[in-house]
Order: C-alpha cells, then sequence, then structure tokens
C-alpha cells in the first residue's frame, strides 16, 4: 500500500532533555555532589537542529508555564525519571515538565531536601529563556515524599533559600500533592502504632522510619524537630493554590493526614484556592491517580493558576 497524506502539525513534538545539572553541593560527610533534573518540552525539531544547522522556521518561541515534578521514594533516592512517562501528558498540553533528583536521606538530612527542591525552582527561573518557560507561572507537584517536598515549597516560605541562583525566586504559583505525608508528628505516631501492633513489621524504631531517617539525630527529640517538616506550620498569606488528591486506602500515609492539611489551608481563610480529592479505593500510588478523570482535574487546576491567572 502506498498513500499521500496531509497530517498537519497540530501537535508540537515533544522533546526530552536529560542530565541537567542544577545544583553542585554535598552529602553528610562534605563530598561533592552534582543533582540533576531532566526537562521534557514542545521544543520542535531539535534533530534537524542537531542535524543539519536548521530551525523549524514554522515554529515561534512562545514562553509556557513550567512544572517541576519531584519524585517519591520514602527520601530513600528515587529515579528522577522512573514515572516520567505518567506526567508526559502535561508536556503535550503545552507545559514545561521538569523532573528532578534531590538528595536521599542517606545523604543529608531535612531540610535539605527542600533546599534542592528551591534551588531547581530557581534554576528553572534563571534558565527561562533556554528552556521557554514562563518565569511567573511556575507549578510543583509530588507523589508521596514528593508531594510533602512539594506541599512545602508552595508555603513559599524564605530561609530555605541557598545561594545557587540566589537572585531568583524560589516561589511557586500552584501545588500538587499527591499523599504526601504532611504531617511527619502524626505519620510517625502511625508507623509507632503500627510496629506496636505487628511484632513481624519491616522496622523495630522510629528511627528505622521514613521520616525518621529523614530527620536523624536523637530519636528522643524527633517529634520536637519534627515541627519544621509538618507544611501546615509555614501557612500564610503567600501559600500557593493546592490540590491534594489522597487515597481512602493508603496503606503507607494515612488519609486523615490529608483530611487535617486540608482543614488547615481551609481555616487560614484558602478554600477557594484549595482543592482535595479523595480517590475510592485508592492506595499508595495506585493506577487511580493516572486515570482520564483524574489527569483532567490536574490539568484544570494548573491551567486556572498558570495558564489562565496572573496570581
Amino acid at each position: 500500500m502506498k498513500a499521500y497524506i496531509d497530517p498537519g502539525r497540530r501537535r508540537p513534538s515533544i522533546n526530552f532533555i536529560d542530565s541537567i545539572v542544577y545544583s553542585e553541593t554535598t552529602d553528610l560527610t562534605g563530598n561533592p555532589m552534582k543533582l540533576e533534573m531532566s526537562i521534557m518540552l514542545q521544543n520542535g525539531n531539535s534533530e534537524m537542529k542537531a542535524a543539519a544547522g536548521i530551525d523549524d522556521m514554522s515554529r515561534k518561541n512562545v514562553e509556557k508555564p513550567a512544572i517541576l515534578w519531584v519524585p517519591g521514594g520514602g527520601y530513600r533516592g528515587a529515579d528522577k525519571n522512573l514515572m516520567v512517562a505518567e506526567v508526559a501528558y502535561l508536556a503535550e498540553a503545552g507545559y514545561v515538565v521538569a523532573s528532578m533528583y534531590y538528595r536521599s536521606s542517606a545523604e543529608e538530612k531535612y531540610p535539605s531536601q527542600l533546599k534542592d527542591v528551591k534551588t531547581a525552582i530557581r534554576f528553572l527561573r534563571a534558565h527561562a529563556v533556554e528552556y521557554e518557560i514562563d518565569p511567573e507561572h511556575i507549578g510543583i507537584m509530588g507523589r508521596s515524599a514528593g508531594g510533602h517536598l512539594s506541599a512545602m515549597a508552595g508555603m513559599n516560605t524564605k530561609g530555605y533559600d541557598t545561594e545557587e541562583w540566589g537572585e531568583f525566586s524560589s516561589d511557586v504559583q500552584a501545588v500538587y500533592d499527591m499523599f504526601g505525608p504532611v504531617d511527619f508528628i502524626e505519620l510517625m505516631e502511625a508507623d509507632e502504632i503500627a510496629m506496636k501492633n505487628n511484632p513481624n513489621h519491616r522496622w523495630k524504631c522510629i528511627e528505622d522510619t521514613h521520616a525518621g531517617a529523614l530527620l536523624g539525630g536523637n530519636p528522643k527529640t524527633m517529634k520536637e524537630r519534627a515541627v519544621e517538616a509538618c507544611v501546615a506550620n509555614f501557612i500564610t498569606s503567600k501559600t500557593a493554590p493546592m490540590l491534594i488528591m489522597h487515597g481512602d486506602a493508603d496503606p503507607l500515609v494515612p488519609l486523615s493526614i490529608s483530611e487535617c492539611f486540608y482543614s488547615r489551608l481551609c481555616d487560614a481563610g484558602l478554600e477557594t484556592q484549595t482543592e482535595f480529592y479523595v480517590l475510592k479505593n485508592g492506595g499508595h500510588g495506585t493506577p487511580e491517580f493516572f486515570q482520564p478523570e483524574t489527569k483532567e482535574i490536574v490539568l484544570r487546576f494548573f491551567d486556572k493558576y498558570l495558564k489562565n491567572s496572573k496570581r
């Protein structure tokens, strides 16, 4: 069979750029580390430009809002590209999508991970022209540990910025928190109950848990120090609009954590800019979070605050 067709150019091509160093820092022992991100964006025919030195002249460079994807993994370390296919729909919708690696709990203790996230946001603003980013409209999203760090970044709190790209803001304009453990005290208490009720539990003491490993230090003072990692304690009028999704069958992060977080946001007068969805039968990152219905909610939320708003 031979056919002559005219598919047109309605859909721009998506480019994937990997191994972008956004930060040069150190681990717990002072060893140097290079932290990387990857970026997906609608960026014309980059292969043609690389091979022939010719750009797609029919395409105009247009600033696009950006979304930073922060992966989960219990703060133990996560592949920045493991779930990147599940957020490709955002690049298809016209967003620049960056996915980052941040230091694990074995490499540094909290709040270094939050500092990494805020550094990545500043990097995107510093390189807005290169990656066709609208620096005034940057959102953030993450699952589990990444949801917690995304929500914390969305408080737009000063004090966790480093000198890297220091002339740029780390504020974000919208946040999507996927079942993040945004209250470390409640999370540790739930882990303590689980360990007490199950002699064969994978953890034997609080310092073994994800939260305990991230905080480090004296186990007796962990809950006291966990206050700094509880997102609701940082809610102000500068807090970004928040989308929260949590499954009602999550075995790792209790649904009550997100319920309490939503209540605190509403109590602070932020109900009109906060959306909370409980997913029926949703577990911890199970397929319910990546269905067309949930993706439509996510797109509508980000479009409202990153494309249709000058907040």
